[in-house]
């Protein structure tokens, strides 16, 4: 299992795979931790949501997703770039990027 992330994410070494398991896995965590207060400012709590209506948990679980997901984006980065992964994560984002149509190919 560990040799196909190695093939397709194109990773020479063992220590180099945990090294990116590690910042996903801190990342994940982190953008979290950095999330909340930002989304406080936003006053974007659950309980602003009416509860016993379907729309106004999707509205809340997709603005918080949207509000996360850069912030997600700049520490993987940030974090991938303290560890020395910065050329891996750089390439990743930037896949992702264009997959989203936020990037064009011609970079």
């Amino acid at each position: 299992m560990l040799e196909n992330f190695k093939d397709k994410w194109n990773i020479q070494s063992n220590f180099q795979l945990v090294i990116i398991l590690f910042v996903f896995a801190i990342t994940g965590s982190a953008s979290l931790y950095v999330g909340k207060p930002v989304l406080n400012w936003l006053s974007l709590q659950r309980s602003n949501f009416d509860p016993d209506f379907l729309w106004g948990g999707l509205s809340y679980y997709t603005l918080r997703i949207l509000v996360i997901f850069p912030i997600y984006q700049v520490l993987l980065i940030s974090i991938g770039s303290l560890l020395g992964q910065f050329r891996f994560f750089w390439a990743m984002e930037k896949k992702m990027l264009k997959r989203f149509k936020f990037w064009s190919s011609k970079t």
